[in-house]
């Protein structure tokens, strides 16, 4: 495994991370969700990263579970805040209050004493930004948050938080975690660009575009049986607008630019993301070990420029770059 800094953080992430969004507490039983956690582990991965809302709160807790014994300081553990995680009007957005309910929470369910990076899930339009930003540096200032950082947030909403937290001396955004992929770059033109500047680097999640680009779905035919495609639990709304013919047929065109880098297209896909220089660690999901295990191989890979050349060329067409598709919703949902 390689270690890359969180943006210009003192911070270092392993590469690849391990994500558990649709899978533990939801997707996959509780004793698969601990086997690919071992998997992890014994692959060199030290940064896991989940969310309160995932699985209703559930996905906290088997990671908490999975990763009890472990030496704390050999982790970095990082969660979220923002999604409903009740049906009060302050179990949701990122005020004061529910951030601090939260915490502690995530804390419980964790079996931590502390969170390595707390990550705003996504903008607040209802709440003041120096509320939030407040309320995640008092967090900082009693150890409960050693780092903060957001998830999804557009160019000028992280350079305003950048701003605020200069002006009232508060702790500074290191990160942002923003979907990212070869088919999916709309950080590419703003985001990248400002988070160069002010040191925020990106962990980026889906980088095999929910398993698009491992080519397992073919242009014409059916979802594989068992395949995320198919089950409602693990997002298959999600994935249905990556599942066009042409899509699908220019993905099965990567198949040799794969195999003459030596890579499954698995690994193509995640060692792509992380030759972007402003990405920090690049998110995986499992639903078995033998994924991570794939995956993983792709860490430390160098793509020659020739290849990544290749693959813009047969990607172009269905390649999505604008900015403005980065949406956090109006008003708390």
């Amino acid at each position: 495994m390689e270690f890359r800094h969180l943006g210009r953080s003192g911070l270092m992430v392993s590469e690849i991370s391990y994500g558990n969004w649709i899978t533990h507490g939801s997707q996959v039983e509780e004793d698969a969700a601990k086997a690919c956690v071992q998997a992890a582990l014994e692959e060199g991965i030290t940064t896991f990263d989940t969310a309160d809302v995932y699985a209703g709160t559930r996905a906290e807790e088997v990671l908490g579970r999975a990763l009890k014994g472990q030496r704390r300081e050999s982790l970095e553990i990082f969660t979220k805040v923002y999604w409903p995680t009740g049906s009060g009007p302050n179990d949701r957005g990122l005020s004061r209050k529910h951030i601090f309910e939260s915490i502690h929470g995530s804390l419980r369910r964790l079996q931590t004493d502390y969170i390595d990076l707390y990550q705003a899930h996504r903008f607040d339009h209802e709440t003041p930004l120096e509320e939030t930003l407040k309320a995640f540096d008092d967090l900082v200032r009693q150890g409960k948050v050693l780092y903060i950082g957001v998830s999804e947030w557009r160019a000028e909403e992280i350079a305003r938080a950048l701003k605020i937290a200069d002006e009232m001396g508060l702790d500074r955004i290191v990160s942002n975690q923003p979907q990212y992929n070869m088919i999916w770059r709309v950080i590419e033109s703003e985001v990248v660009p400002l988070c160069e500047k002010e040191g925020v680097g990106q962990i980026v999640w889906s980088p095999i575009a929910q398993g698009v680009l491992t080519g397992k779905y073919a242009p014409g035919a059916a979802p594989p049986s068992g395949s995320r495609a198919t089950d409602e639990k693990s997002g298959a709304a999600f994935i249905q607008r990556l599942l066009d013919d042409e899509v699908l047929t220019r993905v099965q065109r990567l198949k040799p630019l794969a195999d003459e880098a030596g890579l499954s297209m698995a690994q193509l896909a995640v060692a792509w993301v992380l030759q972007n220089p402003n990405v920090s660690s690049a998110i995986i999901g499992a639903s078995r070990p033998e994924q991570v295990r794939d995956n993983v191989k792709a860490a430390g890979v160098k793509l020659e420029a020739d290849l990544l050349q290749r693959v813009d060329e047969i990607l172009a067409p269905v390649v999505e770059r604008d900015p403005a598709k980065t949406v956090s919703p109006s008003r708390r949902p």
